[in-house]
């Protein structure tokens, strides 16, 4: 069974950066997709990046385009999300997620999830 676990969150203020990562255990396959969701209190979860093992790709929201960088190493199963320019709307709950397909950016499409790591952005 795939286990995920988070760590990295914390505070920061606006204008800032922070690392979040990501290991995972329970021999997932290399074909599997990891990436990033984020949900803020009383909003939906929201599709924040992924990366692939197929070359060195990655699918990221437009919102944090050019300001967070995800990447994986396969090798220990870990993926890292780079956040910097922080903005007080990034502040959410970030999990860690494993799927299937590349491109995928719904909930229903991930199959497995972390148990999230708190983010939260001062003005």
């Amino acid at each position: 069974q795939v286990q995920l676990i988070e760590s990295g969150g914390g505070l920061v203020q606006a204008g800032g950066s922070l690392s979040l990562s990501c290991a995972a255990s329970g021999r997932p396959s290399s074909y599997y997709i990891m990436g990033w969701f984020r949900q803020a209190p009383g909003k939906e979860r929201e599709f924040i990046a992924a990366t692939t093992t197929t070359g060195n790709i990655a699918d990221y929201e437009d919102s944090v385009k050019g300001r967070f960088t995800i990447s994986r190493d396969d090798a220990k199963n870990t993926v890292t999300l780079q956040m910097s320019s922080l903005k007080p709307e990034d502040t959410a709950i970030y999990y860690c997620v494993l799927g299937r397909y590349f491109g995928a950016r719904y909930v229903s499409q991930y199959e497995y999830w972390g148990q999230g790591t708190q983010v939260t952005v001062s003005s």
